[in-house]
């Protein structure tokens, strides 16, 4: 089923947001609340880099893992790691060791460092609070113009792993979209 369904607590909630305890918790706490901050945007662009061909419940479950390898995802702290960091976060099966996505997160965090007025004013740039409601998860894109161009922008700055799936991910986790599904409990709860 691909419509908002109701839940064994009976809320209605995306149907992905009922698959695993751990969906459950994301899409009613996380998913498409709004992050506003550098910090908040640089970890979840980082999460969905890495996500990019896995499933997301493996980043879910690896979350604390990820923060305690990448100092937390402070971008400052990301930004010095060299050659023997690399090396280390290849080492740690508690991440996905993927020598191009750890390469790219480091790069990303110097990337965004440098973007004029910082990564989440870019971001909001690309905002659409005006974008269609779905009804169904076969209704919704994998992404859209507005993804394409933050993608762009962010290639533009020196950013990897960016396209504009993985652009589109990250702009509904953080509530740039509501792609909650129409009838789900938490459409328009942020706006």
């Amino acid at each position: 089923m691909s419509t908002a369904i109701p839940g064994e607590d009976g809320l209605t909630r995306c149907p992905w947001g009922l698959s695993a305890p751990d969906y459950v918790a994301y899409h009613d706490d996380e998913w498409g609340r709004p992050v506003r901050d550098d910090l908040g945007l640089y970890e979840k662009l980082c999460l969905e880099a890495f996500q990019s061909g896995l499933s997301w419940l493996t980043i879910l479950r690896k979350r604390e893992a990820f923060r305690a390898a990448f100092a937390g995802f402070d971008p400052e702290k990301v930004a010095a790691f060299g050659p023997g960091d690399v090396e280390r976060l290849m080492g740690d099966a508690s991440i996905v060791r993927n020598r191009a996505k750890i390469e790219a997160t480091i790069a990303n965090a110097r990337a965004a460092l440098d973007l004029p007025g910082g990564l989440a004013e870019t971001a909001w740039r690309y905002a659409d609070p005006d974008a269609p409601v779905h009804a169904s998860m076969a209704e919704m894109p994998a992404y859209t113009d507005g993804s394409t161009a933050l993608a762009k922008e962010l290639k533009k700055h020196g950013f990897r792993f960016v396209g504009p799936t993985t652009a589109y991910a990250l702009m509904q986790a953080c509530g740039l979209v509501d792609d909650h599904l129409k009838g789900c409990f938490r459409r328009g709860a942020y706006r």
